[in-house]
């Protein structure tokens, strides 16, 4: 009896860990391409329910104007949850923590980062997409939590650098023309 009443006052010892935040379950990502000098808005969709395993996920690709620049607007959420939890605003929360990753395999697309952190380091949730010539390839997005930033955005943003634990990570096929 001494024993138990021993362990349970040093099992709730004031240097016990902090339990962190638990990372939300991120189900769906939308990316909201609109054209800067009008045009029909283009959604790439991401959306798995069911998390890792199970169904596989549905991916809505897009078709790209060839020389266009677009307003590019990301929304994330865990469509598990009634209500649906809107995970934009916790990033939005903690931007320093949170960092957007955009690859493309097609040589004339480009992103640029249209947000920032309080230190003015690059995030992602606006960006602006810029396309070149016609072609076909496939853009991916990658959301990492707590990145190395600096002062240059993670050498441009450059995900090889990124270090830091990726959220999601989604490639989408499009095509340019």
């Amino acid at each position: 009896m001494v024993l138990s009443i021993a362990l349970f006052f040093t099992s709730c010892d004031k240097d016990d860990p902090v339990i962190p935040n638990e990372e939300e379950l991120i189900t769906t990502l939308n990316l909201y391409l609109t054209p800067v000098d009008n045009g029909e808005m283009v959604t790439l969709s991401f959306q798995d329910l069911d998390g890792d395993g199970g169904n596989a996920p549905i991916v809505t690709s897009g078709t790209l104007i060839a020389d266009v620049q677009y307003s590019g607007r990301m929304e994330l959420l865990n469509e598990s949850e009634s209500p649906v939890e809107d995970i934009t605003e916790e990033i939005e929360e903690e931007d320093d923590e949170h960092q957007f990753f955009f690859q493309s395999t097609i040589s004339d697309l480009s992103f640029t980062y249209e947000d920032e952190d309080d230190n003015g380091n690059p995030v992602g949730l606006s960006t602006t997409l810029s396309t070149g010539m016609a072609g076909s390839g496939n853009i991916t997005i990658t959301l990492v939590h707590e990145p190395a930033k600096n002062a240059a955005g993670v050498s441009g943003g450059d995900i090889t650098n990124a270090e830091g634990e990726i959220d999601i990570e989604v490639t989408f096929p499009i095509i340019v023309e």
